[in-house]
């Protein structure tokens, strides 16, 4: 029998590998015009043999509104014992251009220390990680010390809701005392960090039709309405000319009140070529936690290659803005389509269409729960904790408070900045997933206790 919980997830690191090594091998993104659907039933049977394995009861899928599976079971604690709703998914973003992989994308790699293949940290990491830490505690005490519910998503990547609509009518499957969200990272590899804020997230695509077809160039160019030049146009108005977002009625000027983010370290964690500016006025926090921000996700106009002497019969892009805490998704998104459909040239017909919609959301900094977590991350790594903002959304997590207004809510995970999540060459530090296990096995372990008999 392992001597304590930091040798039990030493000894359990080889199982980890090889846990995760499977995990990658299934190709499931969620969305059916790009891999079959069953590479993610594929995927979310893993979990719940998985899941089922380590000892948890009814591990089974239930059908989603968005039509994917989301995997859930629990394992009841002793008597008077807190209860911990543990999240992650297991569908991941699509490979983004398989030719810039080092490594196969869905084959687990390793490669200088680290473990690459889609989805090792963002989140198939994060689900060795909770296995990891349940099976120390398991063999060091035959049961998990407290109460125990999972919820694993499967379509979180492509924000189409299915999770955020199954769990409010689903609420006795996961009502919980506390709630560990992980599906974020430390800010740097062995530095605790729990995330305290998100920013919300609003998509939209935007259309603009000019002709009935593509006409040529040479022939009708000049006085016919070039709609790829009106739609660079439009996007190129959502920022000024030192890239702060300027969207018409949003504020840009808001300041982040917690630590910072030292721009050599974000250059480094952005891959910022070298001579290439950092953009917008004020610090790296406030732009990245603190204020929205803009970005053109895609563009539908003809590649470089292959395209012709041609004027285009219409245009299309996909523009998302990330809002910070005090702004509602509600309110970008209104600003947003405002802002676009001002400056639409030339009486071109457009169409705007919501794509996605999340709001930000502001973690627990208080309460039992977080004094437990800040001791178990602190002694797992051996450092003091950080508390950082998150560019990114979970809307989930908003759901997830108002569902259950009285639980402590926590972002934490194994998805540090190298791990280059939703890019190619995605990878995972290993040592990662054995601090934050352990960090999850000593939470669990010591929140059982009432606080008074807390360390």
């Amino acid at each position: 029998m392992p001597a304590d919980l930091r040798e039990a997830v030493s000894g359990l690191m080889g199982r980890a590998k090889s846990d995760l090594t499977e995990l990658v091998t299934f190709k499931s993104v969620a969305d059916a015009e790009q891999f079959p659907p069953e590479e993610c039933e594929h995927a979310a049977q893993w979990i719940v043999d998985a899941f089922t394995e380590v000892g948890l009861q009814d591990v089974t899928m239930s059908p989603t509104p968005d039509g994917s599976n989301a995997v859930h079971g629990h394992a009841p604690g002793p008597d008077g014992a807190p209860t911990v709703l543990l999240y992650c998914h297991y569908d991941v973003q699509p490979p983004l251009g398989e030719d810039r992989w080092r490594t196969p994308v869905f084959e687990l790699t390793e490669k200088a220390g680290r473990w690459y293949g889609r989805g090792t940290a963002d989140c198939k990491g994060n689900i060795v990680m909770h296995l990891t830490a349940l099976r120390a505690l398991k063999q060091l005490h035959g049961d998990f010390r407290c109460g125990i519910r999972l919820i694993c998503e499967g379509s979180e990547e492509q924000g189409t809701g299915g999770l955020e609509a199954f769990v409010p009518d689903h609420a006795d499957l996961l009502r919980a005392d506390t709630i560990l969200v992980c599906d974020t990272g430390n800010s740097a590899v062995g530095s605790p960090t729990l995330t305290t804020t998100l920013r919300g997230m609003v998509n939209v695509d935007v259309r603009l039709d000019a002709l009935s077809s593509a006409m040529h160039s040479g022939m009708f160019g000049g006085p016919a309405p070039d709609p790829v030049a009106a739609l660079i146009a439009m996007l190129a108005s959502m920022r000024d000319k030192h890239g702060n977002t300027t969207i018409d009625g949003l504020d840009n000027t808001q300041s982040w009140t917690g630590g910072g983010y030292p721009p050599d370290q974000f250059r480094a964690d952005a891959s910022v070529l070298d001579g290439v500016d950092l953009i917008g006025d004020g610090s790296v926090a406030d732009l990245l936690w603190a204020r929205p921000a803009v970005t053109v996700l895609g563009i539908d106009v003809p590649p470089v290659i292959g395209s012709t002497g041609a004027l285009q019969a219409s245009a299309a892009a996909r523009v998302s803005l990330r809002v910070p805490p005090g702004m509602s998704a509600e309110q970008g998104r209104q600003a947003l389509t405002a802002h676009l459909s001002r400056r639409v040239p030339w009486n071109l017909r457009y169409d705007i269409q919501q794509v996605a919609l999340g709001d930000p959301f502001v973690g627990s900094l208080k309460g039992h729960g977080y004094d437990t977590l800040k001791g178990a991350l602190e002694d797992a790594f051996g450092r003091p904790l950080a508390t950082v903002g998150q560019g990114g959304s979970i809307p989930l997590c908003n759901v997830f408070a108002e569902t259950m207004p009285d639980a402590e809510i926590f972002l934490m995970g194994v998805e540090e900045p190298k791990c280059l999540i939703h890019a190619p060459n995605e990878s995972v530090d290993p040592s990662e997933i054995e601090h934050i296990a352990l960090a999850e096995a000593l939470f669990l372990e010591r929140y059982a206790r009432a606080p008074e008999a807390a360390p």
